[in-house]
């Protein structure tokens, strides 16, 4: 038995064989081919039976999630159709006289180096697809078996993961992810609460593809991973993970009461969804609304952008399943680690600080109307709210109702109908709360953004586990930056929650409560948790500690 440790970034245990991702970055032994047909066949077969595989998991992956998020295999089996990939393959086992093997790792190398070194950002994300493409490759010509991912349970293995493969995996078949780099606040890691399995980061160099293919338990609460586990240590996380079920029973009779604090504050308890087969998850764990629709994952992966009447469908569908319920749906908030091949976003040195969500709608106002229109003729079909990501101004607020209301209008002159939203704003940013006096005039509530909030304002990359130490949403400046913000919309009539991770935070929940946060919005897994909490919270005799005054 081995033990890795790392960070934990979702809780459960897992148990599967581990599969790793990105493989064929690892140098493959060059031999050399007799029968050159033969070499050229094999490999012909071998693009022909990935295809295959792709076309299969993406049709799994589609029913398990949407078309969408399985759209990222679309991507792989165009990769694998191109002639010039699979010709310039052939062409080196030729000349070269190497197995197919072989051929397949060089080009490979060639085509991820040239990608990595493109100015576009999102033709630089595109190496990994081609080191995944040629991984699938190389593992049907050495017979390894890769069906891992769409047969028996597995636990993923990589370096890293983009956002869109972490929501494309099939999610009857994935038990946890396990990652050498990441952060908490990765949208990898996000993802991974969103879909309620256990996930590990930071594992670092430990993590090699010797373990590829050998059973393995994760303990996502501690952050260990547990390689062919000897019989005491299986005996002791089975019987973990039977405690871990029968707290699930516990939690499962909190359902159906009302979120109300021991002082009879009411809070709203919402969730944090990615697409539309979120929705069944988070109904079961007693959510009470939606508080963060994240509708750029609509966006990603595709080389065209979604039509209104795709966006239509998606938001009618997720409004009429909630049931009159609330569903905020944030807008489009691409840019930075989030891609799409349908807009070129121009290459920035600073992502995170670049052009990105409400800047772009704001430029790009026909994708901006296309997904408001979308918005508003689904609001007929239930309770949808607007929230605007990445504000830092009253004027980007004003410019984006200007453009809302052009579209009510046209919507009218139209006879579509549909409903009035309220219109709320993401605090994100600590000029949107410094400012929140004067932007709690201009719309109907706030939600605070932790994640990127604790980024900018504590100069910290959420996705550098560098950073680790320095990026915590306990930061005196965060909660005096949340606590202004919340007095100022309260001044207002108005309400405030926050979406971001740390309205899972067991030590801050009842800080948060006491500084007036009106809605939670978590990720299904911890819909349950933080119930618990808001009906055990007591604020008798509770006083704000003094640095939280400003």
């Amino acid at each position: 038995m081995q033990t890795l440790k790392g960070n934990g970034v979702c809780n459960g245990i897992a148990c599967g064989k581990i599969f790793f991702i990105n493989k064929s970055s690892v140098n493959i032994e060059r031999k050399p081919a007799n029968d050159i047909p033969k070499e050229l066949n094999r490999l012909e077969n071998a693009v022909t039976k990935g295809i295959e595989e792709l076309e299969e998991l993406r049709k799994k992956t589609e029913k398990s999630a949407d078309a969408d998020t399985a759209g990222i295999f679309d991507t792989h089996i165009l990769m694998l159709s191109d002639d010039d990939f699979t010709n310039d393959i052939k062409s080196y086992i030729t000349e070269n006289k190497v197995c197919a093997e072989y051929a397949v790792s060089e080009i490979s190398k060639k085509y991820v180096q040239l990608f990595r070194n493109m100015d576009n950002a999102y033709l630089r994300e595109r190496s990994r697809d081609v080191a995944d493409i040629s991984e699938r490759l190389i593992n049907i010509l050495s017979d390894t078996e890769y069906n891992s991912l769409t047969s028996g349970n597995v636990i993923i293995a990589a370096d890293d993961l983009s956002p869109s493969e972490t929501a494309g995996f099939d999610r009857g078949h994935v038990m946890g992810f396990i990652l050498k780099g990441g952060s908490a606040t990765s949208h990898t890691s996000i993802l991974a609460k969103t879909m309620n399995i256990p996930a590990i980061i930071n594992i670092g160099d430990a993590l090699t593809p010797d373990y590829d293919g050998k059973t393995a338990y994760i303990d996502g609460s501690d952050g260990k991973i547990y390689i062919e586990p000897d019989t005491t240590t299986t005996e002791m996380l089975e019987n973990k993970r039977i405690h871990e079920k029968m707290r699930l029973e516990e939690l499962n009779k909190l359902k159906g009461k009302p979120n109300i604090t021991k002082n009879s504050k009411e809070i709203m308890l919402f969730a944090n969804i990615t697409t539309s087969a979120d929705v069944d998850r988070i109904i079961d764990n007693d959510a009470r609304g939606i508080g963060l629709l994240r509708s750029e994952f609509l966006y990603m992966d595709r080389k065209t952008l979604p039509s209104e009447n795709e966006l239509f469908e998606m938001y009618k569908s997720i409004a009429e399943k909630m049931d009159c319920k609330p569903v905020i749906i944030r807008t489009l908030d691409i840019g930075a680690d989030k891609k799409t091949d349908a807009l070129d976003l121009p290459y920035e040195e600073n992502p995170a600080l670049g052009w990105r969500a409400i800047r772009i709608c704001l430029e790009r106002t026909d994708i901006f109307e296309t997904q408001l229109r979308a918005i508003y003729r689904a609001s007929a079909y239930g309770n949808i709210y607007i929230m605007l990501p990445m504000i830092i101004s009253v004027d980007e607020v004003v410019r984006a109702k200007e453009i809302i209301k052009k579209v009510c209008s046209d919507l009218k002159a139209e006879n579509i109908p549909f409903k009035e939203i309220p219109v709320g704003i993401m605090i994100e940013t600590p000029a949107a709360a410094i400012i929140s006096d004067k932007l709690a005039k201009h719309v109907d509530f706030f939600s605070v953004g932790t994640n990127d909030l604790t980024q900018y304002t504590l100069a910290a990359d959420r996705q550098n586990p560098h950073l680790s130490k320095l990026y915590t949403a306990h930061h005196t400046a965060i909660l005096r930056l949340i606590k202004l913000a919340a007095d100022n919309i309260h001044k207002e009539g108005k309400w405030i929650g926050i979406c971001g991770e740390a309205a899972a935070d067991n030590e801050l929940l009842k800080l948060f409560i006491a500084i007036g946060i009106d809605e939670f919005s978590v990720s299904s897994g911890y819909l349950l948790p933080v119930k618990e909490l808001i009906l055990n919270t007591d604020l008798t005799g509770y006083i704000l500690p003094n640095e939280l005054n400003i």
